[in-house]
């Protein structure tokens, strides 16, 4: 059972930067893809970015495609997004993911929510105008 926790949530005005954190434990020699996704009340989660274990690959989604960047330690079990130049419409709950895992391949990635089955609590970043 894979246990996951983000931090590094706030208050930015826009234009600002935040870096989110994830700490994963529990991991018993798989390897994970790893994902960031978001929600505002009302809405589905959506898809921000995801990295494969290797962390070779990444995805974004294309409104945060250039501002923001994704990355793992997979020595460490922890995941990364940093957050530039941000817009007051980046404001939602923030959830870290991973998927399943596999005893071999470290080069699988995946962007959609239904691939996912660990999630952390979420942390709350609120983009002010």
């Amino acid at each position: 059972q894979v246990q996951l926790v983000e931090s590094g949530g706030g208050l930015v005005q826009a234009g600002g930067s935040l870096r989110l954190s994830c700490v994963g434990s529990g991991r018993t020699f798989r390897r994970h893809a790893m994902g960031w996704f978001r929600q505002v009340p009302g809405k589905e989660r959506e898809f921000v970015a995801a990295i494969n274990w290797s962390a070779i690959s990444t995805a974004y989604a294309d409104s945060v495609k250039g501002r923001f960047t994704i990355s793992l330690d997979n020595a460490k079990f922890m995941l990364y997004l940093q957050m530039n130049s941000l817009k007051p419409e980046d404001t939602a709950v923030y959830y870290c993911a991973a998927e399943k895992g596999a005893l071999g391949s470290a080069s699988r990635i995946a962007t959609t929510k239904n691939e996912y089955v660990y999630w952390g609590q979420g942390t709350q970043v609120t983009v002010s105008s």
